[in-house]
């Protein structure tokens, strides 16, 4: 009896899409067998290999992005159910039906469910969040962390580059160029390896330029939505504590 219940149990999708960059969304809706275990990925995959409609009617696959499938990748961030969130972490059965999917309101739409980052990963560039190494020689394993400022930093370098801490952000929007919590919390990561130290404070002089850590006003969604738990209104306060240091050295010219 079970399994014929699970059988003719259905799932409810309202899915916003978008044909191009320029034209405007619409919804449309999708009614799928019930299976266990689903996430919204499998949901969209059903789709796409079956691209038919409510009403039955043949319609082009709806499009998105994603790759591991295990919340690493940060590919498949979308709206569901009104929260940003990861499309491949997202269980049907936790979810209120119908379910809601739309794209980030953030960044860009290229197509239905697909986005431009290109917003965070310019921030990233401005605030060169990498290790700078010149060279194509062996360097040798480099100087060693201490296992104390090992373990947080680790938790800083889980970020997916994901966008759900931008899209919770009340401050980023087309109005601002503020460049976000990701990119303040890269900054706190580089600057406390032994060798991305080197640049430290041409990393804080970029958070002091405007749309830098001064667009930050503290409504603390990005570390309530954030899929990996980075503390990031941590690495905001220890930014805001490094560039006002900064400043008053400027000022004193030490």
């Amino acid at each position: 009896m079970a399994e014929q219940a699970t059988a003719s149990k259905t799932v409810k999708f309202i899915i916003t899409r978008q044909d191009s960059p320029e034209s405007s969304s619409y919804t449309e809706e999708f009614e799928l067998p019930y299976r266990p275990n689903m996430n919204v990925i499998s949901a969209l995959m059903e789709i796409q290999r079956n691209p038919v409609n409510k009403d039955g009617k043949s319609i082009a696959p709806v499009c998105w992005e994603s790759n591991c499938l295990e919340e690493v990748c940060g590919a498949c961030s979308m709206i569901i159910n009104g929260k940003p969130r990861q499309a491949c972490a997202a269980l049907i059965d936790k979810l209120e039906q119908p379910v809601r999917i739309e794209p980030m309101k953030t960044f860009p739409v290229v197509r239905d469910l697909v986005i431009d980052r290109t917003r965070m990963f310019n921030a990233l560039k401005r605030v060169k969040a990498w290790i700078p190494i010149d060279g194509t020689y062996d360097l040798g394993p480099g100087p060693r962390m201490p296992e104390k400022k090992r373990q947080w930093a680790y938790e800083l370098s889980k970020c997916m580059t994901c966008g759900v801490c931008l899209e919770a952000c009340p401050n980023v929007n087309e109005k601002t160029d503020f460049i976000g919590p990701a990119a303040l919390s890269q900054v706190r990561l580089f600057n406390a390896h032994p060798t991305g130290e080197m640049n430290a404070e041409e990393r804080l002089e970029a958070l002091m330029d405007d749309g830098g850590i001064e667009g930050c006003g503290n409504s603390q969604n990005c570390v309530r939505s954030c899929p990996k738990g980075i503390p990031l209104t941590t690495s905001i306060a220890e930014m805001n504590k490094q560039t006002t240091k900064h400043m008053f050295k400027r000022w004193l010219g030490v």
